[in-house]
């Protein structure tokens, strides 16, 4: 019996060469996959937040009144102090199944979003607290760039939400 030796394969060197590049496109794609997880959980919890506001506002026209909220939630500078806890059974019980049939309940990060009116239940505040879960000492209103700020929603309109590229 004959052994052949005239078979060829891949030498060590051409499979190297092979993972190298597999790593080096793995390199430059998995941050680019990060960034877009984290802006698909962003437009996910604006999404969200749009839905209970609107939902919000279908309640104010029948009963001249935004559900009522406890805890507190102080808005940046410029803007009331209004008073607002995790968005729990008081607003769901109002709003859940007549105006909105499933109350989103947490954001696109598993954080509670936070909801409050004001004492004469005119005004509302909608919250979340972004990809790191805590609220913001120094919120930037409009536009920022980073996912650890604060969404808010108040009244209607965002008036703190990241966009664009992010950190």
């Amino acid at each position: 019996m004959r052994i052949r030796r005239d078979k060829r394969g891949f030498t060590l060197i051409e499979l190297l060469i092979v993972v190298a590049i597999i790593g080096i496109i793995v390199a430059i794609a998995i941050p680019n996959l990060l960034n877009a997880i984290q802006r698909a959980k962003q437009k996910r919890t604006m999404a969200d937040m749009r839905s209970i506001g609107t939902a919000l506002e279908a309640y104010a026209v029948d009963y001249n009144r935004y559900p009522a909220a406890a805890g507190a939630y102080s808005l940046p500078s410029g803007f009331t102090t209004i008073p607002g806890t995790t968005i729990g059974s008081t607003a769901t019980a109002a709003l859940s199944p007549t105006y909105i049939r499933t109350m989103p309940m947490k954001d696109g990060w598993a954080s509670y979003f936070v909801y409050g009116t004001a004492n004469n239940s005119l005004d509302y505040v909608l919250a979340s607290n972004g990809k790191d879960g805590t609220k913001d000492t120094s919120q930037v209103l409009g536009p920022t760039t980073n996912f650890d700020n604060d969404i808010i929603f108040a009244d209607g309109q965002f008036i703190a939400f990241p966009e664009g590229t992010q950190k």
